[in-house]
């Protein structure tokens, strides 16, 4: 299961249940085929999955000689059945490792894996856990959304190079942004509106729920992954071929800093302060542009605060009296300038 071992005081019972989105094998196929030359030799860890039926652990297994991993070991969160999505039932958890001793040739083979059983309940944080993570190489999984915002600076704080997935807005997390900021994290290559498998149990809407061969799906919209992987994409330069005129980009009433509504308007040849949408780090190239931080009064930043006209609304930029949505300041880099 795509599901992070957690501590239950972090979140209540409903918002644990409603955490629980499990990775389409279609989906982890299209991103990973671009990251082949970092799994040569290593050990992946699947920390935020059900083994037998995470797609990540499934995804390693199939590719297993392709990449030439060493191994690949997954771990869950109160589960002792490895067949089945954690209830969360059991104060037990059990891993999977998988070394290629057992060759793949099909999905029979995912049952001669042997399960083993943990001493504790999963806890990513815990002793038992923690020594996988000191073992492993790239970590590569799914973390509940709820606690994201816990997961990725843990992640960075034990220096692991990882592959996860997200929801683009986490980035305004106070303890995300920094991180890109620092150029310690980025987006891969693929994001957008996806289909993720949900529990039986989940309320169906009127919208973005369907059932194929008997098998629930919601769709999660701007998603992305997240990962300090070296890639290319970083690396592409954005040139929407926009140009700046001021009757276009109106100027904030609380910041120095021009609003743009969306990434394909982003003028190429302002170099001043601008607040753009949080979908701009999809197309983000830290060598093109610098992130001074969010529109937002939980940002505090000595690089906001000197964007923000003094003694004005410390939060959302303001224009003709009206809040706009949550921005990130940018501005380009001049040539020669770090």
């Amino acid at each position: 299961m795509d599901k992070m071992a957690g501590n239950s005081n972090l979140t209540d019972s409903k918002n644990a249940k409603a955490d629980e989105f499990y990775t389409p094998l279609s989906m982890i196929e299209k991103e990973l085929k671009h990251y082949k030359e970092y799994f040569k030799n290593k050990t992946v860890l699947c920390n935020c999955d059900d083994p037998r039926v995470s797609n990540f652990f499934r995804y390693f297994v199939i590719y297993f000689e392709v990449l030439g991993l060493k191994k690949v070991i997954a771990t869950c969160y109160k589960n002792n059945n490895p067949d089945l999505f954690s209830q969360e039932t059991t104060e037990k958890a059990v891993y999977l490792e998988y070394d290629g001793s057992i060759k793949y040739s099909g999905e029979q083979d995912f049952a001669k894996i042997p399960c083993k059983e943990l001493k504790g309940n999963g806890d990513f944080r815990s002793n038992e856990c923690l020594a996988f993570l000191k073992e492993a190489d790239i970590v590569v999984t799914n973390p509940p959304f709820s606690l994201f915002k816990e997961y990725i600076p843990f992640l960075v704080k034990h220096e692991k190079k990882f592959l996860v997935i997200g929801n683009i807005n986490n980035i305004t997390y106070n303890s995300i942004i920094p991180l890109i900021k620092d150029n310690k994290i980025w987006c891969g290559y693929t994001d957008g509106h996806f289909w993720f498998q949900v529990p039986e149990y989940y309320e169906e809407k009127k919208t973005d729920f369907k059932i194929e061969n008997g098998i629930k799906y919601r769709r999660m919209g701007n998603i992305c992954w997240y990962t300090n992987l070296e890639i290319s994409r970083t690396h592409d330069v954005l040139d929407t071929g926009k140009r700046y005129s001021p009757e276009k980009y109106k100027k904030y009433e609380n910041y120095n800093a021009i609003h743009v509504e969306s990434v394909t308007d982003i003028p190429m040849d302002y170099d001043g302060v601008m607040g753009v949408p949080v979908t701009f780090f999809t197309k983000y190239n830290p060598e093109q542009y610098k992130v001074l931080g969010l529109t937002d009064s939980t940002d505090f930043s000595e690089e906001v605060e000197a964007v923000r006209i003094p003694n004005t609304f410390r939060g959302r930029g303001i224009i003709d009296g009206k809040q706009k949505y949550a921005r990130i300041l940018i501005q380009k880099i001049k040539e020669g300038e770090k």
